[in-house]
């Protein structure tokens, strides 16, 4: 069966300013390192490791459903740190992710080792364990991203939850942030990518196959 071209939904990923697939490949610590088309290499990142690839003029994504990062998402404490440590060597790193089960979509922008805006919404516990700075003009005209857990959540009302519920976000906000923020990887001429990427293993996944 043929690779399907291409990524979207129901994964992670990066999307680095103005850096190689090689400098990216390297601040991820990628192992086992293999030239893949775009096709091929979106397709394995699907299944485990990272595909790092340069398939628009100015972003580097580096794209993993499992393995970006490894061993956490955004969800838990290490991600912040996780993401201004790789700003510190690449410059501008923009995070994204959606899955529409178990309903988890997060969006960050770090620079320079500056984490300036953090987003996560987590659906199957109903909360949003990751707000950092304060939202964007791209996430107020979205209307989604704009509160956290604010104090006295606890005792909100039916009508609280519901005005609170109305700023999370789903799948296609998810792109339509990656868009206006970097580009939306679902909207890429995938005929137009002709360039091989970087395909392989961050260091604490061992490979099996």
């Amino acid at each position: 069966m043929g690779s399907v071209a291409g990524f979207s939904y129901k994964t992670s990923w990066l999307a680095v300013r103005n850096r190689t697939p090689s400098e990216v490949a390297d601040a991820l610590e990628l192992q086992d390192r293999k030239i893949l088309d775009w096709a091929t290499g979106t397709d394995r990142a699907y299944q485990r490791g990272v595909y790092v690839a340069t398939p628009v003029p100015g972003w580097t994504l580096a794209h993993g459903r499992l393995h970006l990062p490894t061993g956490f998402d955004a969800t838990e404490p290490p991600f912040p740190g996780w993401l201004r440590q790789l700003s510190r060597h690449l410059g501008e790193v923009q995070f994204f992710a959606n899955e529409r089960v178990p309903d988890y979509h997060a969006w960050a922008r770090a620079r320079h080792g500056e984490l300036l805006r953090g987003y996560c919404f987590n659906g199957k516990r109903g909360e949003v364990p990751l707000f950092v700075g304060t939202p964007t003009a791209d996430e107020i005209e979205l209307g989604v991203g704009l509160r956290g857990m604010e104090p006295g959540w606890e005792r909100w009302s039916d009508d609280e939850w519901t005005a609170w519920y109305e700023t999370t976000p789903s799948e296609s906000d998810v792109m339509a942030m990656a868009g206006r923020w970097s580009t939306d990887p679902s909207a890429i001429d995938d005929a137009t990518v002709t360039e091989g990427g970087i395909y392989g293993l961050p260091p604490s996944v061992s490979d099996t196959s």
